[in-house]
């Protein structure tokens, strides 16, 4: 799952990120989920692994899976409605769900061994590639439709059943992208050249850069040494996650040191046999501590021990980790695991990486020092002259805005209710992508509160997608919001072009009486983020499913979701979207929406400053050997924050879990994506509802998916590379 951030992102040092914690939960199920750590974070569930690299059809086996199918859709249609065009599987049983999977892995063997069998002299495109892609956009919804009941099904038998069906299909896609014998069928007609076409030609390289980064162009002795190497590296990363979640230690505190903290959270807080309440290392009561006590020691005490978790025993493993994993890197061919991390995504190089942080740091300089010497003013004025720390940056960033920003979020909630929120959404994607969205009665779902969608083309009424909305929190569901691909957008051997289906799973609570309620402003902007994603889903028009939608480079995967969060802050979209719950034709003052796009930016700059500070850490030690790491997160910090020392005694192994597990080497990605998506809304939509711009962006950036290169992508819309200036002019614009 690719991590979604709040849109007020907490500091990273004192409070652990979604993605951090999302790892963290995934580590400690099961050490065979490693691979999807890298997933949806937010986690994202994208199903990149289900890309089956290497698998090929022959035309018997595509034949059986469309008679599979036909079988399906006239059993579906004597129930409920029918989805044209969709052969995803709604409400298997537990026993169905497995006996699926096997069909899957049954079929895919067989494919292998016949596109593993074509003599070297006798390879095509169409004995070879074409089966690849068939079988990939044929077989997707079916691993998907065994996939997604573990996160929203009511039966815990079918919960238990797709996750062992997940864990069944991952080692055999595991051991397929790991087979000689199809690499070399594969090389031999790539080494050929026969391109249909620029998009076949990108398939067939990256069938054999995935190969080959699985080390099969590898001699069997250092092939050995990789898989050793990684199997190593996975028991780091399962130790190090262990570690941290095992940690159960506390801090007591009187009731007077903890002056400020809300009422209710300390009647909750355990308590210890001299009487004092307990503050557990753990990020809900660390957040609470660092946003709202009053007491400065006792902030400073809980950010040292929160930022000392583990002591010496994670800091050994992640130094341990960063080597093993350059040990693997230089197997593969590169000098650096940093190299090796970054080849794949936009920004191509770990330079590059540096380059566009050192240009965003220092461009937010002037704007940080003016942010920090606020803070330091206030603190000054209610705590005297003890020292500006780390610690105070949650508590005081709050006291400046509730003293500058006449920002109620209860009451905003009362103007957010969730039908409002919904067609005001629907009418912005509508306006700007040119997307209609008309509900389906009767469609086959797995809960009565799951609404189906039809999205169509606005102007030729063509059906372009689906998307299921299972958008209420229950007892047994997946406990994030993200959005997860059910079909992928391929062409098909028969010429039909297979349509996208998306599911956009939150937890909203209902109200008191069971029915849909009102939003928190941070659930509405999540809402945008996730739709984001899913007109980035509906809107590809790739003729392989291996580029579809959300299998994109993940340097630009959350650009589309980034983007549409900008709107959430325009007062058309608000007062579009808002209406007083007890009478909607009131809708939110426009102060109040001015005051809410000034909230926005507000300290923006510190905040984005110490984001960078771990990108940089994570970076440098995935560049480069024998770095002492506690002393390259001290020089950083002092560095980057603006003379701000470190506190005394913080383990950089503790504030690190996105560096050991699933984003190593690529922290940076959250901002680059932020940073891109706020120069194509300043440059191009220009605060306003654009549909011409919308339909380009829809043509150019959407619809090409993954099949071409994502910086040529954006430069082509944007008619120039894209850059940090926009990102940056508006954050002075809007700030204090």
């Amino acid at each position: 799952m690719i991590p979604h951030f709040p849109p007020k992102t907490k500091f990273p040092s004192l409070v652990p990120s979604e993605q951090e914690k999302d790892t963290a939960e995934k580590m400690a199920e099961s050490e065979a989920n490693r691979e999807k750590m890298d997933q949806h974070k937010h986690k994202k569930t994208h199903r990149g692994l289900i890309a089956l690299t290497g698998a090929a059809a022959v035309v018997a086996i595509t034949a059986n899976l469309a008679l599979t199918f036909i079988k399906y859709h006239k059993e579906k249609k004597s129930s409920k409605k029918y989805l044209a065009g969709s052969n995803v599987r709604v409400n298997l049983t537990a026993s169905e769900i497995l006996k699926l999977a096997d069909q899957i892995i049954s079929k895919s063997n067989k494919v292998h061994n016949s596109v593993a069998s074509v003599p070297l002299d006798k390879v095509t495109y169409s004995n070879v590639i074409s089966p690849l892609a068939e079988l990939q956009a044929q077989q997707f919804p079916l691993i998907q439709s065994c996939v997604f009941p573990k996160m929203v099904s009511t039966r815990e038998d079918v919960r238990k059943a797709s996750a062992e069906a997940e864990q069944r299909i991952d080692a055999h896609i595991d051991m397929c992208s790991k087979r000689e014998d199809v690499y070399i069928v594969v090389k031999a007609f790539a080494t050929k050249g026969e391109w249909i076409n620029a998009e076949a030609r990108s398939f067939v390289q990256i069938l054999v850069r995935d190969f080959e980064r699985n080390g099969l162009n590898l001699t069997a002795s250092k092939r050995e040494e990789l898989l050793r190497l990684r199997a190593q590296i996975d028991e780091l990363s399962l130790r190090y996650i262990q570690n941290l979640n095992d940690d159960s230690k506390f801090l007591p505190f009187k009731e007077a040191e903890l002056a400020g903290l809300p009422p209710e959270f300390l009647k909750c807080l355990d308590k210890s046999d001299d009487g004092k309440l307990k503050i557990y290392l753990r990020s809900h009561h660390v957040a609470a501590v660092l946003e709202f006590c009053k007491v400065g020691t006792t902030r400073r005490m809980v950010s040292r021990a929160y930022g000392n978790r583990c002591g010496e025993a994670n800091l050994s493993i992640l130094e341990n980790l960063v080597q093993q994993r350059h040990k693997y890197a230089r197997l593969l061919g590169y000098s650096n695991y940093a190299e090796y991390a970054v080849d794949v995504r936009m920004a191509k190089t770990p330079m590059k990486v540096f380059e566009f942080l050192e240009d965003l740091s220092t461009s937010l300089t002037e704007l940080a020092m003016k942010e920090l010497d606020m803070l330091k003013d206030l603190k000054k004025k209610e705590e005297g002259e003890f020292p500006f720390g780390i610690e105070d940056l949650l508590y005081y960033v709050k006291r400046v805005e509730d003293q500058n920003y006449d920002l109620d979020f209860g009451e905003l909630k009362q103007y957010l209710p969730i039908s409002l929120v919904l067609s005001g959404i629907f009418k912005i994607l509508q306006d700007l992508f040119g997307l209609k969205f008309e509900e389906i009665a009767g469609a086959d779902v797995w809960h009565s509160d799951v609404r189906v969608f039809s999205v169509l083309d606005l102007g030729s009424s063509e059906i372009l997608g689906y998307c299921y909305l299972d958008l209420f929190s229950r007892e047994g569901k997946y406990g994030h919001t993200c959005v997860m691909a059910l079909q992928n957008s391929a062409l098909t051997l028969s010429g039909e072009h297979q349509i996208p289906v998306a599911l956009l799973i939150s937890q909203i609570q209902k109200d008191g009486n069971g029915s849909p309620g009102l939003l928190k402003f941070s659930e509405v902007v999540g809402l945008f983020h996730e739709f984001g994603h899913v007109i980035q889903q509906i809107c590809n028009r790739s003729s392989f499913a291996r580029f579809s939608g959300l299998r994109v480079d993940p340097d630009f995967v959350e650009i589309p979701a980034q983007l549409l969060e900008n709107w959430c802050y325009e007062t058309f979209c608000l007062k579009l979207i808002s209406g007083f719950h007890q009478d909607i034709t009131k809708l939110i003052k426009d102060d109040t929406c001015e005051s809410i796009k000034r909230w926005r930016a507000s300290f923006s700059a510190l905040k984005l400053k110490q984001e960078i500070l771990y990108c940089l850490f994570d970076q440098i030690i995935h560049s480069a050997d024998n770095i002492d790491i506690r002393e390259l997160f001290k020089h950083l910090h002092s560095k980057v924050m603006l003379g701000l020392p470190a506190l005394e005694g913080t383990n950089p192994a503790s504030c690190f879990p996105s560096s050991v597990i699933g984003y190593e080497a690529a922290c940076y990605s959250r901002v680059w994506s932020e940073v891109f998506a706020a120069d194509i809304f300043a440059s191009k939509f220009c605060n306003d509802v654009n549909q011409h711009v919308g339909m380009q962006f829809r043509k150019k950036v959407l619809a090409p998916g993954g099949a071409k290169d994502s910086i040529e992508v954006l430069s082509d819309f944007l008619g120039r590379e894209p850059s940090i200036g926009a990102y940056i002019e508006n954050k002075v614009k809007y700030n204090l």
